[in-house]
């Protein structure tokens, strides 16, 4: 790995800021940024597509055969200046951010072959190093020896906020009070389930950014970052 090409993972709850700050960063510091969290909206809207979710419940006894056909890849789009999530090659960048793509993103993300295929692909990004990856495993399953860990968190009515208004934002229907209930659903999954929980690793560097500005934010993970990468 070149000096100070650092690996720098960013977990924690849904709708905390992670993309949003992993992005910022990434674009500081000139590093890969991989936004795993529209990689798992990606599958969920796969398996959408393939009709293997029921409600709540999800056929896992397809799954192995129909990943096979799971096609995920980022591909940059020069006008907006973003690396853009495709699945079987097309752009659905716009179309994993719906409502019914987020009921079901933590569900599918659950699944263990989902989330080893994934895995895998995120590790081989990672290998070469200068790498920001935000996700909900990141530090503890898909990069465990990363130089620098994060572990954002923020009250959850304020995360159910800032949500709907990037929602409303991008045009997407939605009710605060939808927004809520699924945030603290997505938070109950993530946490309780079998396959790499929600949880933070204990060389993580945590921030509650319930009361910080943007830039507050950005500030206290650029620092760190800089410090970090000035004694690798």
């Amino acid at each position: 790995m070149e000096k100070g090409r650092i690996n720098i993972a960013i977990d924690g709850h849904s709708s905390s800021g992670k993309s949003t700050m992993a992005k910022s960063l990434a674009k500081e510091l000139n590093f890969v940024y991989i936004d795993t969290g529209a990689m798992y909206r990606a599958a969920a809207l796969f398996c959408i597509k393939e009709r293997l979710i029921d409600g709540h419940e999800i056929d896992e006894r397809r799954i192995p055969a129909a990943i096979e056909r799971m096609y995920i890849a980022f591909k940059y789009n020069s006008k907006t200046e973003q690396s853009e999530i495709h699945l079987g090659g097309v752009n659905v960048e716009k179309e994993i951010r719906s409502m019914e793509v987020a009921r079901r993103v933590s569900l599918v993300a659950a699944v263990p072959e989902i989330r080893h295929k994934l895995v895998n692909i995120q590790q081989r990004m990672a290998s070469i190093g200068g790498v920001v990856m935000d996700g909900r495993d990141i530090g503890t399953v898909v990069m465990p020896k990363a130089e620098l860990k994060f572990f954002i968190t923020a009250d959850m009515e304020i995360r159910a906020k800032r949500r709907f208004e990037e929602l409303k934002n991008k045009g997407v229907e939605s009710t605060l009070s939808d927004v809520l209930n699924n945030i603290r659903e997505r938070d109950r999954i993530d946490t309780t389930r079998a396959v790499a929980p929600l949880r933070k690793a204990k060389d993580s560097i945590v921030m509650d950014n319930s009361n910080l500005s943007i830039d507050e934010q950005f500030d206290f993970l650029l620092n760190h970052a800089r410090k970090v990468m000035s004694d690798a």
